[in-house]
């Protein structure tokens, strides 16, 4: 049965997951936080497959509201069972997310594709775009604690104005190399996918001040002893400095000392400088995915 999600799915979703990818980290709270609860502005839906009872597929489809390209819609990467594939449940799936974000009115959807699947999304009138990494890192043993240059300070986001953190973020992710530009972030729509997601760990998260302006950070979101480096970035006229990878490895030693085990994250195979923060770090690659794009009539 392929049915509208409820929030009461969401600890099946996640256990779906953690054996399709494991390597993505959002908990059963931040899971059902957000079925009950979408984002506003983005009309944001999500259907499972249902078998005997047990959820063992999952699409979510939505606006995206975060860049000034209108009309684009997304369909967040599908999950299926590998118990279930072959069956028919992730085009039924994809079906029902291409008819959710056709009828918004939208003109070029983003789905993502893992390369054994680039076939399915060719077939789906998806053509492949960019190569996005996913890397993990044991925190056993704890990275080292970095010591800040003279004059910078290194902060949780405990305890920080979450404007300024808003702020910082708006500014830093406008050049990320992306398909679709992330350029716009509206303070309520960024306090509801960040400061209030009940997966952020605001003291393993950290911010980077120099002359009291907040110029770096890294956000940290866990599900128990596994966390997702949510997104780590650097105003442009900061970048060159360390700075964030002061920020990042600070977050890691933060994170294993507060028991996370194994971090994640995720790069554009073009964002050569924090490829390359990662690999310092000790980063190894475990999987990629593909960013897909149709265009409609």
């Amino acid at each position: 049965m392929i049915r509208t999600a409820t929030p009461d799915d969401a600890p099946g979703v996640v256990e779906l997951r953690a054996v399709v990818h494991p390597y993505l980290v959002r908990g059963v709270a931040s899971t059902r936080q957000m079925i009950a609860e979408p984002p506003p502005g983005e009309d944001w839906t999500a259907y499972v497959a249902e078998v005997d009872g047990q959820v063992v597929g999952w699409v979510s489809a939505f606006r995206n509201i975060h860049t000034t390209e209108p009309d684009v819609g997304e369909i967040a990467l599908p999950h299926v069972h590998p118990d279930h594939r072959r069956r028919g449940l992730g085009q039924a799936l994809t079906t029902r997310a291409l008819d959710h974000v056709t009828a918004l009115g939208v003109r070029r959807i983003r789905t993502w594709a893992q390369p054994d699947s680039l076939p399915f999304a060719r077939r789906n009138g998806f053509t492949p775009s960019r190569e996005v990494r996913y890397s993990a890192l044991n925190l056993r043993p704890a990275p080292p604690a970095p010591e800040p240059p003279s004059g910078v300070l290194v902060h949780p986001l405990a305890g920080l104005d979450p404007r300024r953190v808003h702020r910082l973020e708006a500014a830093a992710a406008t050049d990320e190399p992306n398909d679709v530009p992330f350029e716009r972030v509206t303070y309520e729509n960024w306090v509801w996918d960040v400061w209030e997601n009940l997966g952020l760990d605001r003291e393993a998260s950290t911010a980077v001040e120099v002359d009291g302006e907040l110029v770096s950070f890294s956000l940290v979101k866990r599900d128990g002893d596994r966390m997702w480096s949510d997104y780590t970035g650097t105003l442009p006229e900061h970048r060159g400095r360390g700075l964030a990878l002061l920020a990042k490895q600070t977050s890691l030693h933060r994170a294993a000392a507060r028991g996370i085990r194994v971090a994640y994250t995720s790069n554009d195979e073009a964002n050569a400088p924090m490829l390359a923060v990662n690999a310092r770090l000790g980063y190894r690659p475990v999987a990629s995915q593909w960013s897909c794009l149709r265009e409609l009539p």
